[in-house]
């Protein structure tokens, strides 16, 4: 019967049967060492000639990276290995030898990682990365489930603009030469099953058709939308505040070992998350990026500041190291050992310093647009650093300008210029994770909206009827699941935090 890698703590110094792909692979005299991955987790397999016969040593050495094997071999506890186990192989059957793989141990571009994603997959890193997704993913089912909410799906196909025009992919529907969209959001359907089911959420792909390559932007990305009856903008932020921390409390407590120890995340952000979040109004909000307003002492401006000079120390540090390195390389009679450290030192000094020298160049940029936001204006990348940097914790802000917000947020009663929307923005400068309102319930100010907005009325009538029949208070928020996934494991670039990613100018693999 076959054993995954994930349960070998149950089969110490007994007798295993793994099935799975070849990692990694040295081989010295008459023992062979195997690192067998197979999708629960990674393994040494030792091949020794004393113990799995002169045949078995053969096929061991035989291997190529990614082949396809099956062994028989005896769990031995050794801390000192991956996972605390190691086999020892008694047996050793080949499913197929794979041609010369083409994602060695050497630093490969970002386009040459991104043709071969059906590949990259494989690696330990987007293992680790996947293993996160797939555990937010449950982490958010049993939040809802356990609370009272109903799945309930919206279309993909629609006929409404939900978050503006601008970045429709659109499309004609059948021979009728009527146009539809891919869906930019569930909101306004989760609005009508709200009114059905009381709580509901929905969770399904959304699309944007920017033309965008910064890192924390998709074109088709996986959005969690629930919607409350009966909620206000308070119990919606205090809603959004328990999923946060729940979901980032039950991903660390399942994948630790993976964010710690094989994506190297800090643990800041989970050792903080159970503290309150805070709660800062718009306006506040400008102040603070602006360096007009401190917060616990520290100063937007001044933070930014400091960090440009420490990024630029790191430089200089790792220049100067880099430079030692290609010397000690041109030493003579080196050993073929010796040549690959010190070549692998440099690849990776080499690779930090293009990403070092990226906020050298980027942080200057901040500093200029933090200096001179413009109030009444949303908030770009740059300014949610500016304003997160001060924080260990998610950050609420609310009571945004209208000007900026989309049709369906209800306005303040006493001041119809801001509307009860809220976006909780991610510390450490991954921005926005959750944008969320308590929506227009009265039918005739929704219509002044959707004028205003010169969104065509007819594709709305049925939006409108949930204001006609039995119109309640209610309120919302969208997550973006990527965007999620992306501050959980710390990674730079949402490309990495979804299988087959989909941006302007990536349609393949």
């Amino acid at each position: 019967m076959q054993t995954y890698i994930k349960d070998l703590s149950q089969h110490v110094e007994q007798t295993v049967v793994l099935n799975g792909w070849v990692s990694n692979k040295r081989t010295s005299g008459k023992v062979a060492f195997l690192v067998l991955r197979d999708g629960s987790g990674f393994a040494q397999c030792v091949v020794d000639l004393a113990t799995a016969g002169e045949e078995n040593l053969e096929r061991a050495k035989r291997l190529t990276l990614e082949s396809a094997i099956k062994i028989h071999g005896k769990v031995l506890r050794d801390e000192k290995q991956e996972g605390g186990f190691e086999i020892q192989v008694t047996d050793l059957h080949i499913y197929s030898i794979a041609e010369e793989y083409p994602l060695g141990k050497k630093e490969h571009g970002v386009d040459f990682l991104m043709n071969n994603r059906h590949l990259w997959l494989r690696t330990k890193r987007q293992w680790a990365i996947m293993k996160v997704r797939n555990s937010a993913l449950f982490a958010i089912h049993r939040f809802f489930q356990s609370r009272g909410f109903m799945q309930m799906d919206s279309p993909i196909l629609t006929g409404n603009a939900c978050e503006g025009t601008t970045t429709l992919f659109d499309t004609i529907f059948y021979k009728d030469d009527l146009p539809a969209y891919l869906s930019q959001s569930g909101q306004l359907y989760a609005e009508a099953t709200a009114m059905a089911m009381g709580k509901v959420y929905t969770f399904g792909p959304t699309f944007r058709a920017e033309r965008s390559l910064t890192p924390r932007h998709l074109s088709e990305f996986w959005m969690i939308e629930p919607e409350m009856a009966f909620y206000d903008l308070e119990m919606n932020m205090n809603l959004i505040e328990e999923f946060v921390r729940t979901v980032v409390t039950d991903v660390y407590t399942e994948c630790k070992d993976e964010l710690v120890n094989i994506l190297e995340r800090k643990t800041a952000l989970f050792d903080n998350i159970h503290q309150p979040f805070p709660r800062i109004e718009y306006d506040r909000a400008v102040r603070i990026i602006r360096g007009e307003e401190e917060v616990d002492g520290k100063n937007a401006i001044k933070e930014l500041e400091a960090d440009l000079e420490g990024v630029r120390q790191v430089i200089a540090d790792k220049q100067q190291s880099l430079a030692d390195y290609e010397q000690k390389l041109q030493t003579p009679n080196l050993k073929k050992g010796e040549v690959n450290y010190f070549q692998s030192k440099i690849d990776g000094l080499k690779n930090d310093l293009k990403k070092l020298e990226d906020d050298a160049r980027n942080i200057p940029q901040w500093l200029e647009s933090a200096r001179n936001f413009p109030p009444g204006e949303d908030f770009g990348a740059p300014d949610e650093k500016a304003l997160t940097r001060l924080f260990d914790l998610p950050v609420f802000v609310y009571k945004w300008p209208s000007p900026i917000k989309a049709f369906y947020m209800k306005r303040y009663e006493d001041d119809d210029n801001y509307v009860k929307g809220v976006d909780l923005l991610a510390p450490e400068g991954f921005g926005e994770i959750v944008g969320g309102s308590q929506r227009e319930d009265d039918i005739e100010k929704l219509i002044e909206r959707i004028k205003e907005h010169e969104l065509p009325m007819e594709a709305f009538e049925w939006y409108l009827d949930l204001r006609r029949y039995g119109s309640v208070p209610h309120a919302g928020f969208g997550l973006g699941f990527e965007r999620l996934v992306m501050w959980l494991t710390g990674v730079s670039h949402i490309r990495e935090t979804i299988p087959f990613p989909r941006y302007f100018g990536r349609l393949f693999p």
